[in-house]
Order: structure tokens, then sequence, then C-alpha cells
């Protein structure tokens, strides 16, 4: 799978799964109102593995953090905080577990829904330019590496997703439903 940056859910079975394995990977779940949530990948980390990272929406603990190894955040044309990434919750996929978000506004879409896929098109807008893009994968690599690595002694680890033990249920999840 070549590296694209476009929005994506997550299959909710697969989540499921690796949410029982580390219960750092966050949520899908529609009983608490999670359904809609989106990621940003895919970014390629090298042996064959592909990662989608989180994206959460601006909310006001926001502001108060910068961005850092495992954290990025998404501003709008106009300077404002929209949304951020949360690197150190990214999660291994493959095609199998994608379904690419459609952000095409219908005269059918009600006022909300509209203004949740313009929210959408600036946040994944951001991510696409060059130098953010760079920035974003640069920070993927170096955050797989640091906490990926049984000998990183990186203090960020604790607050990461266990990247192997992911990447197992990965493999599992897969080999059982025939995706790879």
């Amino acid at each position: 799978m070549a590296q694209q940056l476009k929005l994506f859910h997550i299959d909710m079975k697969y989540i499921r799964d690796l949410h029982k394995a580390d219960d750092k990977v966050l949520s899908v779940s529609p009983q608490i109102g999670k359904s809609n949530r989106v990621f940003l990948g895919v970014f390629n980390v090298g042996n064959n593995r592909n990662y989608a990272i989180p994206l959460s929406h601006a909310e006001d603990k926001y502001n108060k953090l910068s961005s850092k190894a495992d954290f990025e955040k998404i501003y709008d044309a106009k300077g404002r905080l929209v949304a951020v990434l949360r690197l150190n919750l990214m999660i291994p996929v493959e095609e199998a577990q994608l379904i690419p978000v459609d952000l095409t506004i219908h005269q059918t879409d009600s006022p909300q829904v509209k203004a949740y896929k313009n929210l959408c098109k600036n946040e994944i807008r951001y991510c696409k330019k060059i130098e953010n893009a760079k920035r974003i994968s640069d920070k993927v690599l170096s955050l797989y590496d640091l906490c990926a690595n049984p000998k990183s002694k990186y203090k960020g680890k604790d607050r990461c997703v266990d990247f192997k033990k992911t990447e197992a249920v990965c493999d599992k999840y897969n080999k059982k439903h025939g995706n790879k």
C-alpha cells in the first residue's frame, strides 16, 4: 500500500480486537458516540507495516498543549486550531480495514453533516501541504522507531500504543479474514 494521505474510518471489529490487546487504542464504538472517529493514513513505517493516526477534533484542552513527538496540531487557513493528530495512538492497518471518508457534500446532507465534512476537508488540506505532510511523516517514523525498539529509553513510550502487540493482532485479524 503506497503512502496516501486520506481520511478513513476503521473497521469496528478490527478496532475492538486491537483495543482488547491494548486499551490505549481509541474506540470507534457507536455506544459511546465514537462511530465517526476518523484516522489519517496511510503511513508506511517499514517492514510492510502501514499505520493510521487517530484525528481528534479541537477541544479547549488541546489549546494548552504544544506539538511534540507524539502529538501534532492542525490549523485552518485562518490559523485556528481545528484538530490534533495523536501519533502516540496510531494503529497498524491494512487496506481491508480502511473505509474512506466521503467528504462529498450532498444536497440531502443536514447542516451538521455539511459542517463536519467541511471541517474534515480543512483538516486533510492542512495535512496534505508538503511541509506539513513531511513533518507528520517524519514524526510517524521517528515515534515508531522510538517506541517499537525495546532498547529505546524514550520517556513518552508509556503514552504510546504497543506497536508490536497491535501488529500481531493485525496479522492475526488479516489471516482470519483472508486479507493478506
